[in-house]
């Protein structure tokens, strides 16, 4: 008994010890991470305006008070944005999450709650603000054009030919005797694949002949249409499917297959066409409750994306959450010259 006491002491002790020792290297890691992104804002500005002739915006550029333009106003307060107006047929009014373009540094959070304790113990009213990033602004207008950094090859510069306004859908079964619709909805970096080459072939001959399988690239993924006026929102997810799929197909009534971020959209198909649901069926949906009084979209991030070196993923998605210019560091390396990397790839393994 006194060893097993012991053995539950030590490992208690041991799993302590490895949380301080992985709060204080994430903390020392990030903090230099967020030092390493300011100075790459600055470098990759250079070399924007030497190359391009022109300073471009990015996500952590500092907020201004306003922009408006004609009817063009987008506002944010108190880490909820709207588009007031705008003159785009792809978006009117419309909810942008702040984690857009607000992913404060440790530096900047300390800072912040320095500020609020102070303004607590003054007893004094903060006035809330209108910010605007100008990222988003040149999104909504159309004037994102392929950068310097951006690969030019055929396949990673489809979407700025691309005149599509409807998604691609991979149908199988019967067209006209089919008793009913399955719609699948692939997750995050994926496309229809995902169930075409997986769970399609291993169907049943009597599975096949009795339902039509509609499998859809999502908006911006596989051979669907990526649009450069578009910040991907739930809405324009919902519209497209409901417009390439529902409308184009004449589905009434159907069953839904979805996947991770799918799982998302099947939820919000679900309570839009409530009648019209058959089934719902979700694979690893993503879900995490919120306390109360936390905004929302902030500590979700948080959580997602923790800020720790340990667990591997954690810290890959810290990266790629947190940090706009160490990724496109990242895309520059892998992603602009992934030809070189395919090549490499298929000599050593000969095509394997």
């Amino acid at each position: 008994m006194d060893v097993k006491l012991n053995t539950i002491r030590l490992v208690w002790v041991l799993s302590l010890a490895g949380e301080i020792l992985n709060n204080a290297v994430s903390f020392a890691v990030f903090c230099v991470l967020d030092f390493v992104d300011f100075i790459l804002c600055f470098v990759y500005k250079v070399f924007d305006f030497w190359i391009e002739s022109q300073w471009k915006p990015c996500y952590c550029s500092s907020a201004k008070q306003h922009i408006i333009e004609g009817d063009n106003i987008l506002v944010s307060e108190e880490c909820e944005s709207k588009i007031v107006c705008l003159t785009s047929t792809n978006l009117q009014v419309e909810d942008i999450s702040d984690t857009l373009y607000s992913r404060p540094s440790i530096v900047a959070q300390l800072s912040k709650f320095i500020i609020n304790d102070l303004n607590k113990t003054k007893k004094t009213t903060v006035t809330s603000t209108f910010t605007i990033d100008s990222t988003v602004v040149e999104v909504l207008r159309g004037n994102v054009v392929p950068r310097w950094s951006d690969c030019d090859c055929k396949i990673c510069n489809s979407w700025t030919s691309s005149r599509k306004d409807t998604l691609f859908v991979k149908v199988e079964g019967p067209k006209d005797k089919a008793r009913e619709d399955v719609l699948f909805i692939h997750g995050f970096i994926s496309s229809s694949v995902f169930w075409t080459e997986t769970l399609f072939p291993n169907f049943s001959n009597t599975v096949k002949s009795t339902y039509r399988l509609l499998a859809v690239d999502i908006l911006g993924f596989g051979r669907s249409p990526k649009p450069t006026d578009s910040l991907y929102t739930l809405r324009e997810h919902v519209e497209m499917i409901e417009k390439s799929v529902l409308e184009a197909f004449q589905v009434k009534s159907f069953h839904i297959v979805a996947h991770s971020l799918g799982c998302i959209l099947a939820l919000a198909i679900a309570v839009k066409h409530p009648g019209s649901i058959k089934s719902l069926t979700l694979l690893a949906p993503p879900y995490f409750p919120v306390p109360k009084g936390e905004p929302a979209t902030q500590y979700i991030m948080r959580r997602i994306a923790p800020r720790r070196v340990w667990p591997v993923m954690a810290f890959g998605a810290s990266v790629a959450c947190w940090y706009e210019h160490i990724s496109r560091t990242i895309c520059l390396v892998i992603c602009k010259n992934h030809r070189l990397w395919e090549f490499i790839t298929k000599f050593i393994t000969r095509s394997r």
